[in-house]
């Protein structure tokens, strides 16, 4: 898994832990992720929370023979910020051979819920070369 030349590159976006039960990632809330009123944006948000999904169920499956794709996601933005760094705490609802269901929560500094988001990853066959 390569994050530079990604959107997590564009966004600032760094996994900081990846293990059966969790996957966590911080974003910065800055020029790069606020909208034009001068607060995180939502979509912004929405690819953190995505990310946390789909990493950690990257680190759950076969990453020789499988890959995961994001399927649905939903999120509901409870509090506004201006800045500092926000960090995803993904935990897996479903742990399944074709999908997995996360739920992630994304809090300030302080531990206040900033998002809440519900995400569906889609776990795919990787594609004989042939060769």
């Amino acid at each position: 898994m390569d994050q530079n030349s990604s959107i997590l590159d564009a966004l600032g976006i760094h996994i900081v832990e990846l293990t059966a039960d969790r996957a966590v990632a911080t974003m910065p809330v800055n020029a790069s992720t606020r909208q034009p009123f001068g607060i995180l944006h939502g979509g912004a948000s929405v690819v953190l929370a995505e990310t946390v999904a789909s990493m950690g169920t990257w680190n759950l499956i076969d990453q020789q023979n499988e890959y995961a794709v994001g399927l649905e996601i939903n999120a509901n933005h409870i509090r506004s910020k201006q800045d500092g760094v926000v960090t995803a705490v993904g935990t897996p609802l479903h742990k399944g051979r074709s999908t997995m269901v996360w739920d992630i929560q994304i809090t300030d500094e302080a531990g206040k819920l900033i998002c809440v988001s519900r995400c569906t990853v889609a776990i795919l066959p990787r594609k004989s070369t042939g060769k």
